[in-house]
């Protein structure tokens, strides 16, 4: 079963990823034109067409944000402790808990659930659930952790409302509950985009790390590291077990967890000028070591769950 998985699952999105760093290695393709087609065409309609598709009851919701809720809670305190006994300074810490607490759930979670869960549906909608409230954290409790200082409740339910793949979740769950069938000629087209979203994900994923300089390994990636990709699935699966969730929800949450830092670390951090270099390297180890760690917790979650 490990073979498989590293075969079907964690080769198939190397390979894409490589492809898209050989790619802007050699064309240098202009990257904020890709992302925003991700961010306002591919994703939704991927988002749109799952949640579509599948029937979640209400028990499983409320299950995916108690643990989102908790789970979060929990790397954020363990993530201020580590920083606290490094005696970071402001820049470092901000990198340290933010690479700990946000995850990439968006071009690397969602392509990886969709593999994993192709023949459960189930799975992949719960991806989408933490994907939504990993974009609420990383534009509130992340750039607070850049800024020292919090955005105010209206700034943070701007951004959260201006985000194309809560739009998506939401109609989605409005055509399903109220039934509303919708025509071939614009199903079809649905379905193409949400065919297109991980390749093209994947792609501007190997493309974004591609830009990245190596110049130094500092402690704080390694710290990040450890945060991230080991202790992250232990707490986890603490979590899942506390709340006594089971079954494909559990499996998702797991996988979930292991994923690597958000490359949105390494963009707020760009634009407000706090240690961007540390940011980018963490999401690139974190990206790369992630491969071990993903492939090993699909296993265990097939054997525990």
């Amino acid at each position: 079963m490990f073979i498989f998985i590293l075969l079907d699952v964690i080769v198939p999105i190397l390979i894409l990823t490589l492809v898209g760093a050989v790619l802007q290695r050699k064309f240098q393709f202009h990257l904020k034109q890709l992302s925003t087609l991700i961010t306002y065409c591919l994703m939704p309609a991927a988002v749109f067409v799952n949640i579509y598709q599948i029937n979640i009851e209400i028990e499983i919701v409320v299950q995916i944000i108690n643990y989102v809720v908790l789970y979060s809670l929990i790397l954020i305190v363990v993530s201020h402790i580590i920083s606290k006994l490094l005696k970071l300074d402001r820049g470092e810490s901000a990198a340290l808990k933010n690479s700990i607490s946000l995850m990439n759930s968006g071009n690397y979670g969602l392509p990886v659930s969709q593999l994993v869960f192709s023949q459960n549906p189930i799975g992949f909608s719960v991806q989408v659930f933490i994907l939504i409230f990993q974009n609420l954290l990383t534009y509130s409790y992340g750039i607070y952790n850049l800024l020292s200082a919090t955005k105010t409740i209206r700034g943070i339910i701007q951004s959260f409302l201006r985000l194309p793949v809560f739009h998506a979740l939401l109609l989605g769950l409005l055509f399903q509950l109220f039934s509303i069938t919708i025509p071939q000629a614009i199903m079809i087209p649905l379905d193409q985009l949400a065919d297109g979203f991980v390749a093209i994900a994947l792609l501007l994923l190997g493309a974004q790390l591609a830009n990245i300089n190596l110049h130094f390994f500092h402690r704080v990636i390694t710290w990040s590291l450890i945060g991230r990709l080991m202790m992250g699935p232990l707490l986890a699966l603490g979590v899942i077990y506390l709340l006594n969730i089971d079954g494909v929800v559990a499996q998702s949450l797991f996988i979930a967890s292991s994923f690597p830092t958000s490359r949105n670390t390494s963009t707020i951090a760009m634009e407000y000028q706090i240690k961007p270099e540390l940011h980018a390297q963490i999401v690139l180890f974190s990206t790369l070591f992630s491969i071990i760690t993903v492939t090993v917790v699909i296993y265990l979650s097939y054997i525990l769950f």
